[in-house]
C-alpha cells in the first residue's frame, strides 16, 4: 500500500519498536549492572566481617588465599612490603580493578588495613549472560506484538486506503456508487467507513449533476448566444452595403461589426475555457503573422486622434496547432490595453519564432498592481474603462495550451507581454 497513512502507521510502529527496543537493552543492563555491584558488595563486606569475626578471636587470623579469594592485613605502622602493588595505591571503598573479573575491597580500621580481593568473573558470566537472553526474549516478544498489532491496524485502516485510492481515480462520469458499495469494500467495513462511503456516493452523485449541468449550459450558450451575434453581423453587412450610408452612420457600423466580431471571439474562449481538459476543442493550423495583423488592424481604432504609432516587427513565421480564435482573443486583449494605457509613444508587436511579444510606451504598472494583474475584475484605477477580465483571460488560455503569459512593467516607462509558445 502507498498510502500516506500506511506509511505513516508503518513509520509509528517500526519508531516504537526501536523505541521500546532502546528501552529494554538501557533497562536490562542499568538493571543488570547495580545489581551485579550490590551483590559483589555484599559478598565482599561478607568475607570482610568474616576476617574481623576470626581476627577477634585470634590475633593472627588470617584466611587462606583460594583461587577466587585473596585477604591481604597490613597492621598499622607496618609498610606492607609483601602487599601486591596493585594493591598499594588504592584508597579505602570498593574497586573493580582491570578487566572483568576482579573487585576489591578496601577497609581502613585502627588496627589496620584489610584488603579483600575477590574474582566474580563467573557470577559476572552467568548473569551477563542471563541479562542478555531477557533481552533477546523481550525483544522477540515485543516484535511479535508489534507485528500482530500492525497487522491489525493495517487491517483496519485498509477500507480507509482502499476508498482513497479508488478516489484518486476518481471520473466524474463513472459509476462510483457500484464501485464504493460496502460489500465492495476489503477489510473490516465498519459504521465509520460505511458513513464515509455514503457520503463519497452522495458527493459523486452531486458532482455528476453538476458537470451535467455544467455541459448542458455550454451547449446552450453556446447556441443562445452565437444566435443573436450571427444575426447582428448579417444586419451589419447589409447595412454597409447600402451606397447611400451617411459617413457617420458608417463608421457606427463598423464599430458595431467590430464589437460582434470581438463578442464571437469571447464567446469562443469562454466555452473552450468550460469545457474539461480532456476535452480537446477543434484545431486548425494558424498562421500567427496573420492572426497578429488582423489584431492589429482591429487595434488601430482604439488609437485614433493618438500620436501612437502602431507597427509589428519581427521576420519570423511561426505556425501553431491551435482553436483558430483563442491566439487572436489573447493578442487582442493585450493589444487592447496596450492602445488603451498608451497616450504617445509605440505600441509593438514583436513576432518571433517562439513567441509574441507585446511592447508600449504607456503608463505603465507599479509592482502591486502588476502583482494583481491577472486577477479577475480588479483594475487599478477604477474609473477606467473594461471590467478587468481582459489579463485574467489570456492567463487562463496561456495555461490552458500551453502558452505561458509573462509581464514586465515600470511606471511611467511602459508595460512589456510575452506570449511563449511551446511552454
Amino acid at each position: 500500500m502507498s498510502q500516506g497513512l500506511p506509511r505513516k502507521l508503518r513509520y509509528a510502529f517500526l519508531m516504537q519498536a526501536a523505541l521500546a527496543s532502546l528501552a529494554i537493552v538501557v533497562g536490562i543492563t542499568v538493571a543488570c549492572a547495580y545489581g551485579l555491584e550490590v551483590l559483589i558488595n555484599a559478598r565482599l563486606d561478607a568475607q570482610a566481617e568474616e576476617f574481623w569475626a576470626g581476627r577477634a578471636a585470634d590475633p593472627d587470623f588470617l584466611p587462606p588465599a583460594t583461587s577466587n579469594s585473596e585477604v591481604h592485613f597490613v597492621p598499622a605502622g607496618a609498610a606492607g612490603a609483601t602487599l601486591p602493588e596493585a594493591l598499594r595505591r588504592l584508597p579505602p571503598g570498593y574497586h573493580q580493578m582491570p578487566g572483568f573479573d576482579r573487585n576489591v575491597l578496601v577497609q581502613q580500621t585502627a588496627a589496620g588495613r584489610l584488603y579483600v580481593d575477590m574474582s566474580f568473573a563467573y557470577p559476572k558470566r552467568v548473569l551477563w549472560g542471563g541479562a542478555l537472553a531477557l533481552m533477546l526474549a523481550g525483544m522477540l516478544a515485543l516484535y511479535l506484538v508489534t507485528w500482530l498489532t500492525y497487522r491489525t491496524s493495517r487491517r483496519l485502516i485498509a477500507p480507509v486506503s482502499w476508498l482513497a485510492s479508488q478516489v484518486a481515480h476518481w471520473e466524474p462520469d463513472g459509476d462510483v456508487a457500484g464501485i464504493l458499495a460496502p460489500e465492495r469494500i476489503p477489510g473490516d467495513v465498519g459504521t465509520e467507513v460505511r458513513q464515509l462511503s455514503g457520503a463519497l456516493v452522495d458527493l459523486s452523485e452531486r458532482v455528476h449533476a453538476f458537470v451535467r449541468r455544467e455541459r448542458d449550459f455550454t451547449r446552450d450558450a453556446s447556441h443562445e448566444l452565437r444566435t443573436p451575434l450571427t444575426v447582428i453581423r448579417v444586419a451589419t453587412d447589409m447595412l454597409l452595403t447600402d451606397p447611400e450610408l451617411q459617413p457617420r452612420a458608417l463608421r457606427s457600423l463598423q464599430r458595431i461589426q467590430r464589437a460582434s466580431r470581438d463578442m464571437e471571439a469571447v464567446i469562443d474562449a469562454f466555452l473552450i475555457l468550460a469545457r474539461e481538459a480532456q476535452v480537446a476543442p477543434e484545431s486548425v493550423e494558424l498562421d500567427v503573422r496573420e492572426v497578429v495583423f488582423e489584431e492589429v488592424e482591429k487595434a488601430r481604432p482604439l488609437l485614433a486622434g493618438k500620436p501612437v504609432d502602431l507597427r509589428v516587427t519581427g521576420t519570423a513565421t511561426p505556425r501553431l496547432h491551435a482553436p483558430p480564435r483563442v491566439l487572436g482573443v489573447m493578442l487582442g486583449n493585450l493589444l487592447s490595453n496596450a492602445c488603451v494605457f498608451t497616450e504617445a509613444g509605440s505600441v509593438e508587436v514583436e513576432v518571433a519564432p517562439d513567441r509574441l511579444v507585446v511592447r508600449d510606451t504607456g503608463i505603465g504598472m507599479s509592482a502591486e498592481t502588476l502583482e494583481r494583474a491577472y486577477d479577475p475584475f480588479y483594475r487599478a484605477d477604477q474609473f477606467a474603462s473594461g471590467k478587468g477580465m481582459g489579463l485574467s483571460i489570456v492567463r487562463r488560455l496561456g495555461e490552458r495550451f500551453g502558452w505561458p503569459v509573462a509581464l514586465e512593467s515600470v511606471p511611467g516607462r511602459g508595460t512589456t507581454a510575452v506570449i511563449r509558445f511551446g511552454g
